[in-house]
């Protein structure tokens, strides 16, 4: 029996072909990563606000026990041991209930200010954010 050939090209993958399949896949992977990546900033955002939120609530405490917030000097330190510059608090308790008050999930301080330049007749608390610089546009305010 003769080897008839046949008009068509052959079926199977060729090599530019399945150049171009992984290279499909790759960009497809790489946008698949940043979008994760993307996702961790928001829930480490999400933490962050939830953590000012605790913080907050803890200094609403302090008020409503001592008659006034700690002072700027006093700090978020004032929630977890008694201060040690004046004004004192007449009653003062472990408001936070921790033994230290958190860092943001960037390992960097919570900024308070007492009383706050956005809420004067209260205070100011926010996370420097990723780059961990105040006053940038990643700063994540309470």
């Amino acid at each position: 029996m003769p080897f008839l050939r046949s008009s068509r090209p052959p079926s199977g993958f060729t090599f530019l072909k399945t150049v171009f399949t992984v290279c499909g896949v790759a960009i497809l992977a790489g946008l698949a990563f940043n979008k994760v990546d993307g996702l961790r900033d928001f829930g480490k955002e999400l933490h962050a606000r939830s953590e000012m939120e605790s913080l907050a609530n803890a200094l609403r405490d302090y008020r409503i026990q001592n008659g006034i917030y700690p002072t700027t000097a006093q700090g978020l330190r004032a929630l977890v041991i008694r201060p040690l510059i004046a004004p004192f608090p007449a009653q003062w308790q472990n408001t936070l209930n921790a033994p230290a008050v958190p860092l943001d999930p960037w390992n960097n301080a919570y900024y308070y200010v007492c009383p706050g330049k956005l809420h004067p007749r209260g205070f100011d608390l926010f996370s420097c954010g990723p780059d961990g610089t105040p006053n940038t546009s990643d700063d994540i305010a309470f």
